[in-house]
């Protein structure tokens, strides 16, 4: 059969499908739906070192070919992860990903430093789209200076691999990924969700609590494409593309452009084990076309 395992980086996956960080909860509430030691990874949702109780509903809102969510990241904070979440998480034979985010350079820091050699977790994603709020609510991922801030303290206090998550809010997203990679990041996922914001015509409110909210699903792919695109050619380390992948078709084309694995976000509410039927076409691709390694479609772009 095809070999659809890749590296990023140090880290062998055995397949290059992960779910994102968000959309499968803390991993184990998919695990009566499908079996999830197949995937190549699962990225949990947002850590932050308190719990916190996140945005005022309505949170989510359906858009023609997406939806817009303004969860505000509620969690249950670190200490409860580790207590609680990790020790199942840690009898999966998959890798295992913990987004963090954090208010300021600090809390990333110690949040760094807290997960550093717990066992059972193989890569640290960090969010960088969330408001600085000691530099007036300034987003860390749109300013070069804080996002290598932020990446240079996580590298500093971990032992892990530092995936930096970038957000597509930005006027020239290479420039953000060329500074994470010089600030010692190991590796980039992208894009994070597209503002944006829906409203009610009859009562003339918005239809989301918040006002705002973060747009994704298929209408973002040609989005996040080009973007992934984009900074594949600019930085040496492993991408992964995130944005609308509904089918092995849409993780084909993000891999083809470079990206070295891809993460499956919304499509998880529409079709919650679609990342299990996504890894058997990706097989069922590479056969067909006898192709004997995933790696021969990675970065195969003909321009």
């Amino acid at each position: 059969m095809p070999d659809l395992s890749v590296n990023i980086g140090s880290l062998k996956l055995k397949n290059p499908v992960l779910v994102a960080s968000g959309t499968f909860g803390y991993g184990d509430e998919f695990k009566e739906i499908f079996d999830l030691n197949i995937l190549g990874g699962i990225v949990v949702k947002g850590i932050s070192l308190r719990p916190k109780e996140g945005n005022p509903p309505p949170r989510i809102a359906e858009t023609p070919c997406g939806m817009l969510n303004s969860i505000g990241l509620e969690n249950i904070g670190v200490e409860r992860f580790l207590k609680d979440r990790l020790p199942s998480l840690k009898e999966l034979k998959t890798e295992i990903f913990v987004n963090i985010y954090g208010k300021s350079v600090e809390e990333y820091a110690e949040l760094a430093s807290i997960l550093k050699g717990v066992e059972g977790i193989s890569a640290l994603e960090v969010n960088i789209s969330c408001p600085n709020v000691k530099e007036g609510g300034m987003i860390f991922g749109s300013n070069p200076l804080w996002a290598s801030r932020v990446t240079e303290a996580i590298v500093k206090n971990t032992d892990k691999m530092v995936i930096v998550k970038l957000s597509p809010n930005v006027t020239d997203i290479s420039i953000i990924a060329k500074v994470v990679e010089d600030s010692g990041a190991h590796a980039i996922s992208l894009i994070n969700t597209i503002t944006g914001m829906k409203v009610d015509i009859q009562s003339r409110r918005p239809v989301l609590g918040k006002i705002f909210g973060g747009l994704s699903g298929p209408a973002i792919r040609p989005v996040a494409l080009y973007m992934v695109y984009q900074v594949v050619k600019t930085v040496k380390i492993p991408v992964i593309g995130i944005g609308g992948i509904v089918s092995a078709e849409d993780a084909l084309e993000f891999l083809i452009v470079g990206a070295k694995a891809i993460q499956i976000g919304t499509a998880n509410f529409i079709h919650p084990d679609i990342a299990s039927k996504i890894i058997k076409e990706l097989e069922e691709y590479l056969y067909a076309y006898n192709i004997k390694s995933i790696n021969d479609i990675i970065g195969s772009l003909r321009v």
